[in-house]
C-alpha cells in the first residue's frame, strides 16, 4: 500500500511581509472518524454521526463515494452529541440531545438515537426521538443529503469534486452507478423532512435508506455465513478475549467474493478490494478457524495469475497480482505520484506467499481435491520464482508504479542506517525468507501429489540460504542482524527493521541466527511496549509517525510473535503480545492498520497514525495469530498428526471451536505451559507435546549468529 501523505489541503497564506505558501494537496485524516462497514460499502462519519464535513467523510462503495453528505438537523440546528458506540458488525449508534426542546430543566429531556446499519450496496438509518418531558414536543427534522460520485483516489489525493444535481427526487447517476435515497419523510429539494409531534413522555421513529446500483464494480459481497468458526475463548488475560471478539466482528464486515469464492478486502477505506499480499496474510492467519477462506483466496488469485509480460502492470507468467481496482488508480498528492492499472502486479512477495498459503491450508486440512486443482498454479508460481537469478528483486521501470514492492511499499521505506534511500533493484530480507519457505513448501506439495520437481526446489532453497548468509548479515550497535535489503549495487541496506522478524520460522535461518534476530527484535529500540517498531529508534530514518520507518503494524508484530514462538523465544514473544494487547485496549480493541511507535514508558497510550485504515484485514487477523502462537497448535493433517508446542506465555487459555480438517476441536494451555487438545478427528494423533515452562528462554540468552 503506498505511503499516504499527511492531511487535507492546506490553503496558501500571504501578506505584505510574508511570502505565500504553496498549496499542498494532502490526504484526509481518518483517526477520529467512525467507520461502519459491510463490504464493499462503508460509511465514514464524525463521532456525532454527521456526514459531510469534507475530507474523507461519506458513504463509499467499491472505490467510489456514493454519498457526500447526510446531515441531520432538528429545527434547523445540529443536535448536541454525547456518545457513540458500535452496535455489532456493520452497525453504529450515535446519541445526541436537543436541549432546546422539552422541559426547561438542567436535565436533558429530548434524546436522539441514530442507529446506522450498512449493508452491501446500501445503508439504513433508524432515528429514534425520545422525550421524557412533561410537556408535548413539536419539531421539524430534516436530513440534508448530497452526492458527488467521485472516485476514491480523488478523495485520497485531498481533492474535492462538484456535487451532482439529482435526476428526479433523490436519485443520482454517473459512470454506471445509480444512487437513491428514500425514506418515510417528505422529499424536499435538499433531502427529507419530517414533522414530529411527541406527546408527553413519547417517542417517534423515522427511517431513511440509501441504495446503490453499480454495474461496474469489480468486487461484490458474498451471501451466506462466514467461512470460519467463531471460537469460544476464555483466558487469564481478558484483553485477548475482547480483542478476538472485536477482530472477528471486523473480519466479518470485510468479506468480498469473486463468484462463489470469498476473500477479505484489505482495509477501509482506501483498500477495500482484492490485495494479493494482504488477502493472503489474513487468510493464512485465520487457518486455525477454518480453511474455506484460504481456499477461496487461493482460487481468486489463481484465476488472475499472470499469463504474459507487461511492464506497465508488472504482470509476468506465474506472478500473483497486487491489487484489483475498478479502473486506473491515480494518486497525485504530497508524497505520491501513482498511476496503477486496474489489475496491478507490482508486488515481489505475493507469489511466494500464495505458495505457502496453499501449503499451510493443506496442512490444516484443506481437502486434497481442492489442493490438487491448484497444483498447475503452484507450478507456475514456482517457475516465476525460478526466473530470478540470485535473490528475488524488484524495480519499477515505469516511474508511475510503486517504487517499493514489498509490504513496506512507501517511497521512503527502504533506507540505510544513516537515512539514505536504497537504489533499485532491491532484494528485501523477508522476501528471501518467503522464497525459501515457498520452495520448501512447494517441494512438499509436489512430492505429496506425485508431481516432479521436489528435489529441484529443495536445492533452490539451500542455495538461497547460502547466498543470504553471505550477503545479508551486518553488525550493529547491539550485535549482528540481517540487513533490511541488498540494494542495486550489492550493498547491504543496514537499517535494523521489523522485516527480519518475518524470517523466523521460515527455515532460512539457523538456530544461532534465529537467536541473533530475536535479540535484535527484543532491544528497546525495536520493542516499544505497544508492539514492534518497523524501524529501530536508533536509525537516522526513524520517526514514530512514519508509515514504514518507525510506526507499529499489528500484522507485522503478530508475524514476529509467531516466529519467536516457533523458534523458542517465548519471553520475547510474550512482551510483544502484551504490547499488542495494550494497544488493542487503547483502540477499543479495533486494531488499526498501524499506530505510533512512541515508547510506552513515555506515553500512557499509543498515538493513532492519522491516515490508518480501520478496520483492516490483517490487523484484525493478528488476534487469531497471537491465539494460535499461545496455544502452540500445529497440525499436519496429511501426515495424520498434530504438534502441541505452546510458545507465548500469556497465562491459561482455552479455545473451543478451532478447526482441524473441518472438525471443531478444543485446545488449551494452562498457566504452567501444559497444552491439551480435545475432539481431534479419528485420523489425527498427537505427535509431539512439548511442555514449555511459563518462564521461557529469553532472547538475551542467545549467542552470536555464526
Amino acid at each position: 500500500m503506498p505511503n499516504p501523505p499527511n492531511v487535507e489541503s492546506v490553503a496558501p497564506q500571504s501578506s505584505a511581509s510574508q511570502p505565500s505558501i504553496p498549496q499542498r494537496r494532502l490526504q484526509p485524516l481518518l483517526h477520529d472518524l467512525v467507520t461502519t462497514t459491510s463490504a464493499p460499502t462503508t460509511a465514514l462519519s464524525a463521532a456525532d454521526g454527521q456526514i459531510g464535513a469534507g475530507g474523507v467523510q461519506g458513504v463509499f462503495h467499491a472505490d467510489a463515494r456514493v454519498l457526500a453528505r447526510a446531515v441531520l438537523l432538528v429545527d434547523g440546528r445540529e443536535p448536541e452529541p454525547i456518545g457513540y458506540t458500535p452496535a455489532g458488525p456493520g452497525a453504529s449508534r450515535f446519541v445526541s440531545l436537543a436541549r432546546w426542546l422539552g422541559d426547561p430543566t438542567p436535565d436533558p429531556t429530548v434524546r436522539i438515537d441514530r442507529l446506522r446499519r450498512v449493508i452491501p450496496g446500501g445503508m439504513d438509518e433508524k432515528i429514534v426521538i425520545t422525550s421524557t418531558a412533561d410537556v408535548p414536543v413539536r419539531a421539524t427534522v430534516t436530513l440534508d443529503v448530497a452526492c458527488d460520485l467521485v472516485p476514491i483516489e480523488v478523495v485520497k489525493s485531498g481533492d474535492s469534486a462538484a456535487l451532482l444535481p439529482p435526476l428526479n427526487g433523490l436519485t443520482w447517476t454517473a459512470a454506471g452507478t445509480t444512487v437513491t435515497v428514500t425514506g418515510d419523510g417528505t422529499i424536499v429539494e435538499t433531502g427529507l423532512r419530517w414533522t414530529v409531534d411527541l406527546p408527553t413522555r413519547g417517542s417517534a421513529t423515522l427511517h431513511w435508506q440509501l441504495r446503490i446500483h453499480d454495474f461496474r464494480a469489480v468486487v461484490a459481497a458474498p451471501s451466506g455465513p462466514v467461512e470460519w468458526s467463531r471460537p469460544e475463548v476464555t483466558a487469564d488475560d481478558h484483553r485477548l478475549v475482547r480483542l478476538l471478539d472485536q477482530s472477528l466482528d471486523d473480519l466479518s464486515t470485510l468479506r468480498l467474493t469473486d463468484g462463489e469464492d470469498t476473500f477479505l478486502g484489505a482495509g477501509v477505506p482506501w483498500f477495500l478490494t482484492l490485495f494479493g499480499r494482504d488477502s493472503i496474510w489474513a487468510a493464512r492467519m485465520l487457518l486455525p478457524i477454518g480453511t474455506d477462506l484460504a481456499a477461496g483466496t487461493l482460487r481468486v488469485l489463481a484465476r488472475r495469475q499472470g499469463r504474459r509480460v507487461d511492464d506497465r502492470s508488472g504482470e509476468a507468467p506465474g506472478k500473483i497480482m497486487h491489487e484489483q481496482r475498478r479502473g486506473e488508480f491515480r494518486v497525485e498528492s504530497d508524497g505520491d505520484d501513482l498511476a496503477l492499472p486496474a489489475a496491478y502486479y507490482g508486488t515481489v512477495d505475493a507469489t511466494a506467499l500464495w505458495v505457502s498459503l496453499l501449503h499451510d491450508a493443506w496442512r490444516w486440512g484443506m481437502p486434497a481435491d481442492e489442493v490438487a486443482a491448484l497444483l498447475p498454479s503452484l507450478e507456475a508460481a514456482l517457475n516465476w520464482l525460478a526466473g530470478h537469478t540470485g535473490f528475488l528483486r524488484y524495480i519499477d521501470t515505469t516511474g508511475r508504479g510503486l517504487a517499493n514492492q514489498g509490504w513496506k511499499d512507501s517511497g521512503d521505506a527502504v533506507r540505510f542506517r544513516d537515512g539514505r534511500r536504497a537504489e533499485p533493484p532491491i532484494a528485501l530480507a523477508e522476501v528471501q525468507g518467503y522464497a525459501y519457505q515457498a520452495a520448501v513448501h512447494g517441494a512438499a506439495l509436489l512430492d505429496a501429489f506425485d508431481r516432479p520437481g521436489g528435489e529441484r526446489w529443495r536445492e533452490y532453497a539451500e542455495r538461497l540460504a547460502v547466498r543470504f548468509r553471505a550477503q545479508f548479515w551486518v553488525d550493529g550497535p547491539q550485535g549482528p542482524y540481517p540487513a533490511l535489503a541488498v540494494d542495486g549495487h550489492g550493498r547491504p541496506v543496514d537499517a535494523l527493521t521489523s522485516n527480519i522478524g518475518h524470517l523466523l520460522g521460515t527455515g532460512l535461518l539457523s538456530a544461532q541466527e534465529s537467536a541473533a534476530v530475536a535479540e535484535a527484535l527484543s532491544s528497546p529500540a525495536m520493542s516499544s511496549g505497544y508492539g514492534l517498531r518497523t524501524m529501530s529508534a536508533q536509525d537516522a530514518g526513524y520517526s514514530p509517525l512514519s508509515y514504514h520507518c518507525g510506526s507499529i503494524w499489528a500484522h507485522d508484530t503478530a508475524i514476529a510473535i509467531a516466529g519467536l514462538a516457533k523458534t523458542g523465544f517465548g519471553a520475547a514473544a510474550a512482551r510483544l503480545a502484551d504490547g499488542m494487547l495494550a494497544a488493542g485496549e487503547a483502540f477499543d480493541y479495533q486494531m488499526p492498520e498501524l499506530h505510533s511507535g512512541d515508547d510506552r514508558a513515555e506515553v500512557s497510550r499509543p498515538m493513532p497514525y492519522p491516515a490508518a485504515c480501520r478496520p483492516q484485514a490483517w490487523s484484525a487477523a493478528a488476534a487469531v495469530a497471537i491465539l494460535q502462537s499461545a496455544l502452540g497448535l500445529y497440525p499436519d493433517v496429511p501426515a495424520g498428526h498434530v504438534t502441541l508446542r505452546p510458545g507465548v506465555p500469556l497465562g491459561a487459555i482455552t479455545a473451543g471451536g478451532l478447526r482441524i480438517a473441518g472438525i471443531d476441536v478444543t485446545a488449551s494451555v494452562d498457566a504452567s505451559g501444559n497444552a491439551r487438545v480435545l475432539s481431534l478427528p479419528d485420523t489425527i494423533r498427537i505427535a509431539e507435546h512439548t511442555h514449555v515452562p511459563a518462564q521461557r528462554r529469553a532472547a538475551s540468552d542467545a549467542v552470536g549468529h555464526r
